[in-house]
């Protein structure tokens, strides 16, 4: 048998699926979890009466999962019922440009932990496309169930913990490794995020270090420009009307811009995660771009023309319309009056009164700056 020089990341593999469910369904901690998300009214007071239905209708939805597709239909379920209770619409485009025989790697912007490549895998499903393995951090998988769960799920793991320059080296090798195998080897789609970490002020840009590390594998004889070929990579855009973690998100940017640091709570990202999956987002939409073919010099170029598609593709909602009218006392060329925005302006007015008075410019700027990099971009094509 061939050496699993990925065993300690990779997704797991249809064979090993049934083990891992069987752990997970003895898991107390999960249990809990899914009470409270199920039953989010009673489950404090109740959890005792609680628990055992949730353990028993967990059973019940994974008995005969066996493999990672019949595990894959069971989440496109919750997907479903996720979408039809706290969105209002849900929308794809693009994806009918894309060669569904080839495998691509997807360079999305990142506003949720869990939802971004989510919605993404939706609209491949339900496309009838193959679904991608996710890129995520190890930072979010501090409980053993959650990591089990993505890892069901076709996540694989980035080792953001590693210490040491030679450790960080091997980490970051091993990631481009995993990537490039996935891709090119195993014929396999893969969705990684533009930047480490969420853009939790709305700025979505692409860090060339992402780009650097995809190239660490690239062999010598091989330009920038053919590996990113090589790779299919295509920018997504996902926009959410609202963010059902912006008022989160506002209390972090004002601490780190009045105190220079933000210190997290434990299993604060657990929190959100299930914060951004019940709380109402209004309508959503998924973008697909168009693969990266120019003779890129550097990575600066390649990150750039992803930030260029991103921005391009980004779908502006009412909500953005709505605070950057506030900030900029009008709206930008080609985008209206703002004589349609009564609904989004009396949301938006009962989100910045959830918030403390001085964490509100942070939330209103979230909304706004995916308009101001628009109107930037529409500027730069006019010119």
């Amino acid at each position: 048998m061939a050496e699993d020089r990925f065993a300690q990341i990779r997704p797991y593999h249809d064979d090993e699926v049934r083990g891992v469910l069987d752990r997970l369904l003895a898991n107390r901690e999960l249990v809990a979890a899914v009470t409270r998300l199920r039953f989010p009214r009673c489950a404090g007071p109740c959890g005792f009466v609680l628990r055992p239905l949730a353990a028993l209708y967990l059973r019940r939805q994974l008995a005969g999962v066996d493999d990672v597709a019949s595990f894959q239909a069971v989440v496109e379920k919750y997907m479903r019922s996720m979408i039809e209770d706290s969105t209002t619409d849900f929308t794809v485009s693009g994806l009918e440009h894309l060669d569904p025989a080839r495998p691509c790697l997807f360079i999305g912007n990142h506003r949720d932990i869990v939802l971004d490549p989510a919605f993404v895998n939706y609209a491949l499903y339900t496309g009838g496309r193959e679904t991608v393995r996710i890129a995520i951090g190890d930072n979010l998988l501090t409980r053993d169930y959650v990591a089990d769960l993505m890892r069901l799920n076709k996540s694989f793991v980035v080792r953001r913990s590693a210490k040491g320059p030679r450790q960080m080296l091997a980490a970051l090798q091993e990631l481009s490794g995993y990537i490039a195998h996935s891709v090119l080897e195993e014929r396999a789609s893969v969705w990684i995020a533009q930047r480490e970490g969420r853009a939790k002020d709305g700025w979505d840009r692409t860090d060339p270090a992402i780009v650097k590390m995809l190239a660490l594998v690239k062999p010598r004889s091989l330009s920038l420009a053919a590996h990113v070929i090589a790779l299919n990579i295509v920018p997504v855009s996902i926009s959410y009307e609202w963010d059902p973690c912006d008022v989160l998100k506002a209390r972090e940017l004002h601490a780190r811009a009045t105190q220079g640091k933000y210190t997290k709570e434990d299993n604060e990202d657990v929190a959100s995660i299930a914060e951004s999956i019940v709380r109402p987002k209004g309508a959503v939409h998924v973008s697909f771009g168009e693969p990266l073919a120019d003779e890129f010099a550097d990575p600066e170029e390649v990150a750039a023309e992803v930030d260029r598609q991103v921005l391009a593709l980004y779908r502006i909602h009412d909500s953005n319309l709505a605070a950057y009218r506030r900030l900029r006392h009008g709206l930008p060329e080609g985008f209206g009056d703002g004589s349609t925005l009564v609904a989004a302006d009396a949301e938006l007015d009962a989100r910045l009164e959830a918030v403390a008075p001085e964490h509100r410019p942070y939330l209103l700027a979230m909304y706004a700056n995916p308009l101001i990099n628009r109107a930037e971009l529409d500027t730069a094509r006019r010119a």
